[in-house]
């Protein structure tokens, strides 16, 4: 015959309530050492189960993302960061602009920390249970290259759309035809005014037409990102340099 403990875990187990399995012990001493009653002891085990169940989602959610690495907001030195960064980060960090829809576009010298504002700030969303996507445009553009081909464009398409948060990396460093500047523009633009973009590029926007050689869809492109968008000029020194030489100094 079982006994209530080994009662208690097979229905834990049939429910798949791992966050009170793993506790269940540990937690039911305690309660008996500082005398709980039945309904706080519940209270606990339940908190623990959705705690857990929190803490899957996150990393679930996280490794959806596909982060090329882990970068952390309390990671960065605001005040080594260009002063465009310093001054909007504390409104960024809040993620209003993920809810309400705005982009945000990072554009300046290599190595002055866009990246990793961006993967930061997508981390963050994550972790506030948001839908995120990083992605290069070079890799992007193979997506959607490969979809069209094999006729999928659609659902690749429809899932773009709705991720809360999408990061588009190193806009600029791969040139394109006219027709991959139109397919990453129409791409982008299924998210227009209603999902966040972070956009990634060393070149400041008048000099986009170096890899879109096409005038007016450039000028379309930029008024479609910048709408309502917060621009963040990166220029200056680098921060990834002054990281490494702070490393180096001990």
């Amino acid at each position: 015959m079982k006994s209530e403990k080994e009662i208690v875990l097979d229905y834990v187990e049939e429910l798949k309530l791992v966050g009170i399995k793993d506790e269940l012990e540990d937690v039911c001493v305690l309660a008996l050492q500082e005398g709980w009653s039945h309904m706080r002891l519940i209270a606990e085990l339940l908190r623990k189960e959705t705690q857990r169940r929190a803490e899957l989602r996150v990393r679930t959610r996280m490794k959806a993302a596909r982060f090329p690495q882990m970068k952390y907001l309390h990671e960065l030195d605001t005040e080594e960061l260009p002063d465009d960064a310093r001054k909007a980060l504390p409104e960024l960090e809040t993620l209003d602009f993920v809810r309400e829809g705005r982009n945000v576009v990072l554009y300046g010298n290599p190595g002055t920390g866009k990246t990793h504002i961006a993967t930061a700030l997508g981390i963050k969303a994550c972790q506030c249970n948001h839908t995120v996507l990083f992605t290069s445009v070079p890799k992007l553009l193979v997506q959607i290259r490969e979809a069209r081909s094999a006729k999928t464009l659609g659902i690749l398409q429809n899932k773009f759309e709705k991720y809360d948060l999408v990061i588009c990396d190193e806009f600029g460093y791969v040139s394109c035809d006219k027709e991959g500047g139109e397919m990453l523009f129409n791409h982008l633009s299924l998210r227009s005014g209603k999902k966040a973009t972070i956009i990634t590029t060393n070149l400041a926007f008048n000099r986009w037409n170096e890899i879109i050689k096409d005038k007016v869809l450039v000028a379309a492109m930029v008024d479609r990102l910048t709408h309502k968008a917060f621009l963040l000029n990166m220029s200056g020194q680098s921060y990834r340099l002054k990281e490494t030489q702070k490393t180096m100094r001990g």
